[in-house]
């Protein structure tokens, strides 16, 4: 075959340090336009990007160009270089080390588009670490809950 051809679906999930909630109504619309930004721009086809006042989601399309650890190193460190030109609020924003990326199969992109759309709804009754707990079980990841926080 003398094509390489993939489409590989992810959906990524992060906090920001200590589970802060930086991410408020001032810069949240920005800032998913941002992340989304980052990842067109390294060719990582962005589908939907949300979150909380506490985390952020992303489903987008990797490219076959590089690699998960680089994406995620490049789209943290832009975007929180850019928050914190957003003002006093800011100045002390950072993202957590660690991250959950999980595949998607791509006849649920809807499904998942739906979930990142109605966080705000969600998490009225469920806290950031709830929910990666449960993207954790559902994927059969296996933790040491003393490694995924900080």
């Amino acid at each position: 075959m003398s094509q390489s051809l993939a489409k590989v679906c992810t959906h990524i999930i992060f906090s920001t340090k200590y589970r802060q909630p930086f991410i408020d109504e001032k810069i949240e619309s920005e800032l998913h336009a941002y992340l989304g930004g980052i990842c067109n721009e390294l060719e990582c086809l962005p589908i939907k990007v949300g979150g909380y006042v506490d985390h952020i989601h992303i489903l987008c399309v990797l490219s076959r160009k590089i690699a998960i650890m680089k994406l995620l190193e490049e789209v943290k460190r832009s975007s929180s270089k850019w928050i914190k030109t957003k003002g006093r609020d800011y100045e002390e924003f950072y993202w957590q080390d660690g991250y959950g990326i999980f595949s998607v199969n791509p006849i649920e992109l809807d499904v998942v588009i739906k979930y990142i759309t109605n966080q705000k709804a969600h998490h009225e009754n469920k806290t950031f670490q709830d929910e990666y707990r449960g993207f954790l079980k559902k994927y059969n990841v296996e933790y040491d809950e003393r490694y995924v926080w900080d």
